[in-house]
């Protein structure tokens, strides 16, 4: 088996983003969790670019003992010369090259000819191999350079003594089939490539770069660059959890290859860069993203409970979740919620679980994220009174700073609607004497308790209060996402107690 060489740029092309700088503790925190996670190559940094960012790589050098630690290096003296020094102390120093080869970046940005480049990069590695015994060397804009110029400096830096060659996509320009041809092209075309490493370095500007990564593996390519949570300059890098789980996923395609990643740390340690960096993971992140083992639709839940590879092409375990989440919304089915319900401790009958179902149903309708806490409020609010003589039909109320607060409350009674209408000191008051003339009581407020029981900002309120009527004291509870709501199936929970009595 052939090993693919996974070399992380989360602490240099990652920090590189906009917003995502981190302190040399920080990214020696974050090295640690790499060297945990098992990745090959940490490259910790850009030497040259700043004290601190100097610093960083020397203390990371000093402190990783089983990964590679790089430094990045343009092909100039100084450069050179200081990511040398930084990684020194590494057990396994590496300092990475790179050099521009693309006729735009030639013509606007170095503007210099072809031999003047190759003139350099010959230079540049020959300098290194004094100072570093491990070099890679990358042709900057690789995939929009021309082919021939692009193999005669690589097969320059080879001979020189670079052991890596790096084919970076750095604008994410390539698509994977041409990323494969390029490969290839390199392979057939470069005499000594037999003498190094090829590896891949993408970046996501067309959404390719994970795609694009793999397929270079497929064309000969052993070593991927790429970042926890995929940031890196402007839409980012290949992102590390993607490629590791593409090829250990498909064995059927990738049978023939192994990586030294403990997957099970993945998840870990995308927190971690996500809390340290302050880049939020989106929900639909694959791998990582609090949707990617998460399932809300009844026919998906239903079978996930049968057996969880129906839906599921990864065991949540193996990137280090403890299992799969059964969203509890609008779109699932009662399998999945009576599932919940019996995790909760709840055992009802059919009926029971009916009227828990239709108005579990009702409470998704309104709220987007159902919790456990919302369940026990929808089991306890359903099956705690048992054919209720007075029910809530609607409710309307008009309410302001300048007017009088007003309420129409229509209830049910033995299957008819009875409609009553009162103003009150505000709208919940306004709401009970509307109940009050509807059911002829005349309740006295004792006690009235408000606590949102759920999470969000479309939380369950809870309504508990105690009602004074006919010298008996009732109490009764309501929750609904509605807060007058709450309080109006609060009122009624105790006058059905009373009527029950």
């Amino acid at each position: 088996m052939e090993k693919i060489i996974i070399f992380d740029t989360t602490l240099r092309d990652g920090e590189q983003a906009p917003g995502a700088s981190l302190t040399h503790q920080q990214k020696l925190e974050v090295a640690f969790q790499l060297e945990k996670l098992g990745v090959d190559i940490i490259e910790a940094g850009f030497p040259i670019a700043s004290p601190g960012d100097f610093k960083a790589v020397t203390e990371i050098s000093k402190a990783i003992k089983k990964s590679a630690v790089c430094g990045l290096a343009r092909c100039l003296k100084l450069d050179i010369e200081s990511a040398s020094d930084a990684v020194k102390r590494a057990k396994h120093p590496r300092v990475h090259l790179f050099l521009a080869t693309s006729k735009i970046h030639l013509q606007y940005k170095f503007k210099k000819a072809e031999d003047e480049i190759l003139a350099i990069a010959q230079g540049a590695v020959k300098l290194t191999r004094r100072l570093c015994d491990d070099i890679e060397f990358s042709p900057e804009d690789a995939t929009r350079s021309e082919r021939g110029f692009l193999f005669k400096v690589i097969e320059t830096a080879i001979n020189e003594g670079a052991q890596t060659i790096n084919i970076p996509d750095t604008v994410g320009y390539s698509y994977p089939q041409e990323i494969y041809s390029l490969i290839e092209d390199i392979k057939n075309n470069v005499p000594n490539i037999n003498k190094a490493v090829i590896a891949i370095h993408c970046h996501d500007d067309l959404g390719l770069a994970s795609a694009n990564s793999i397929s270079a593996v497929l064309a000969g390519a052993r070593q991927i660059h790429c970042t926890i949570n995929g940031i890196g300059e402007r839409a980012g890098n290949a992102s590390l959890e993607e490629v590791v789980m593409a090829i250990k996923t498909r064995k059927d395609i990738f049978g023939g290859f192994y990586m030294g990643i403990n997957t099970k740390e993945i998840f870990r340690t995308s927190r971690l860069v996500s809390n340290l960096t302050n880049f939020v993971v989106p929900p639909n992140k694959a791998i990582v993203g609090r949707n990617a083992f998460a399932h809300e639709s009844g026919i998906h839940q239903d079978a996930i409970l049968k057996n969880r590879t129906t839906y599921e092409i990864m065991d949540p375990k193996d990137v280090g979740l403890a299992k799969s989440q059964l969203i509890l919304g609008k779109h699932s089915g009662r399998h999945a919620f009576r599932d919940r319900l019996k995790s909760l401790g709840f055992h009802l009958n059919e009926e029971e679980l009916n009227k828990a179902f239709k108005r579990f149903k009702e409470v998704a309708d309104k709220k987007k994220d159902i919790f456990d806490d919302d369940l026990r409020i929808i089991v306890e609010d359903e099956i705690r009174v048992t054919k209720p003589l007075w029910r809530l039909y609607s409710f309307k109320v008009t309410s302001g700073t300048r007017i009088k607060p007003e309420a129409e409350v229509v209830l049910i009674k033995k299957a008819k609607n009875i409609c009553g209408a009162s103003s009150g000191d505000g709208p919940v008051d306004a709401c009970f004497k509307a109940i009050d003339k509807i059911t002829g009581y005349k309740a006295k407020l004792d006690d009235f308790r408000l606590e949102a029981v759920t999470s969000g900002k479309d939380a369950l309120g809870q309504v508990s209060l105690k009602l004074k009527i006919n010298n008996s004291v009732i109490s009764g509870r309501g929750a609904s996402t509605d807060i007058i709501e709450a309080a109006i199936k609060a009122y009624l929970d105790a006058v059905n107690k009373l009527e029950v009595k």
